[in-house]
């Protein structure tokens, strides 16, 4: 039933208003479907909108030479939202997504209880998921925590600055660093084995070298780094092993990777999270020194010390040294609590490092974005007098009012294009922050 010939729809809007409007049409919109539904016109005359399964019967007895003539009366019948639904089905480009997150919450809702209670035995569960809804609907008892590598929800941050600093006290405080790495949990129990994402996606195959080093059972929090001289490595290092379903021999040997852990949340089956971060601590520190070190993929996160708040910024403004984004500041008595509860663990990052740059080309965006210019590749001058070399691209951290102006700017300035790439002068240029080169 897919209908692939992108060269017919466009036929179709050039026929209704002319090539030369349609092309700017499509090219102010970025997107065929959504273009073409918003300029045709609706004929009621026609008859009534086609059903779903009118669609699809319709599509699969009608010949080749049939079809347009069809498309073009339903089109006719169908609101601009029809349309755009329908060319979407068409051509297989409709999609709606369903994030993990929502559908825990929706489970969540079935059973009057919180998400944070339907994550905890998520992970643990295997279609088709019995267990889950007798407890959602049926009244049976909660499926077991820490079930088969299940992931445990994750107690964020709350980002802080100086001045807030000065209404908290400081000997309620432990400090740690600020990894710049991936927040992650590893989980093990019932001979299952699991690393997850802070937001509880399986990134395991990514990872089988510290996936074949865990000889342990328990759930850990901690930072995915890699290590480079025995040191870690910046997060470019990384970023080579991301998104990777099967790293190759050179990516494992060249980028190693490693869990520098800061917490633990279970030790075999017993549940630490109601403990005080301290108490957790002693456990960690004991588990890493009897059976952590051994594994060769995880070690501890050391605490960072100090008795005042001005001695601690003076660790914060040295953090970039050791490819730290700052620090993270923790209650001595903080349970671990799932999501982002107000006072007990405070994100303290190092300010972004800043260049002046110039504008070189600039992109259309996507979503509410597609009609400005909002994606733009930078560059800097190789030396005085010389060439103008990208550096990178930015697509945030301006207002609105700020992305109208830059827009009219490139419009008025274009010397080049290149597919949905300008080419702009040298002329324009903004100060960028940055985390790392």
């Amino acid at each position: 039933m897919l209908f692939r010939s992108p060269a017919l729809l466009r036929s179709f809007g050039e026929e209704r208003i002319g090539a030369e409007l349609f092309h700017l049409s499509y090219d102010y919109v970025g997107d065929l479907a959504e273009t073409l539904a918003l300029i045709w016109e609706a004929r009621p005359d026609t008859g009534p909108p086609p059903s779903l399964g009118e669609v699809v019967e319709t599509l699969q007895r009608a010949t080749k030479m049939q079809t347009p003539a069809i498309l073009k009366r339903w089109l006719d019948s169908l609101d601009a939202t029809g349309r755009w639904a329908l060319l979407k089905l068409l051509t297989g480009a409709l999609r709606i997504g369903v994030s993990t997150r929502l559908a825990k919450q929706a489970a969540a809702n079935l059973g009057g209880q919180s998400v944070e209670e339907v994550e905890e035995v998520w992970h643990g569960l295997s279609a088709p998921y019995r267990p889950l809804f007798d407890w959602l609907t049926a009244g049976d008892p909660k499926p077991r925590s820490n079930l088969g590598g299940a992931f445990m929800p994750a107690m964020l941050a709350n980002p802080i600055d100086r001045c807030e600093l000065e209404t908290l006290e400081p000997a309620h405080f432990r400090a740690e660093w600020k990894w710049d790495g991936i927040r992650v949990q590893v989980a093990s129990s019932g001979g299952i084995k699991r690393l997850y994402s802070r937001a509880g996606e399986d990134v395991s195959g990514a990872f089988p070298d510290i996936i074949e080093a865990i000889d342990f059972e328990g759930v850990f929090d901690g930072e995915l780094l890699v290590r480079r001289e025995e040191a870690v490595a910046p997060f470019n290092d990384l970023q080579q092993r991301l998104n990777r379903k099967r790293p190759s021999a050179r990516h494992l040997a060249d980028f190693p990777a490693f869990v520098r852990v800061y917490d633990l949340l279970f030790e075999g089956e017993e549940d630490l999270r109601h403990l005080g971060f301290d108490a957790r601590r002693v456990r960690l520190e004991a588990w890493v020194g009897r059976v952590g070190l051994a594994t060769g993929v995880v070690d501890l996160s050391p605490l960072v010390p100090f008795a005042e708040w001005e001695e601690l910024e003076r660790h914060r403004l040295g953090s970039a040294a050791i490819n730290a984004e700052g620090l993270m500041l923790k209650r001595g008595d903080s349970p671990y609590v799932a999501g982002r509860p107000k006072g007990l663990w405070f994100k303290w990052k190092r300010a972004a490092d800043t260049v002046d740059a110039v504008l070189m080309y600039a992109q259309r965006g996507h979503g509410r974005r597609s009609s400005f210019y909002s994606d733009y590749t930078f560059g800097l001058w190789t030396r005085p007098g010389g060439e103008l070399t990208p550096i990178g691209k930015a697509y945030f951290g301006f207002t609105d009012e700020e992305l109208t102006q830059i827009d009219k700017w490139v419009r008025a300035h274009t010397v080049d294009r290149f597919g949905p790439v300008r080419q702009v002068e040298v002329g324009l240029v903004l100060e960028i922050a940055f985390d790392s080169v």
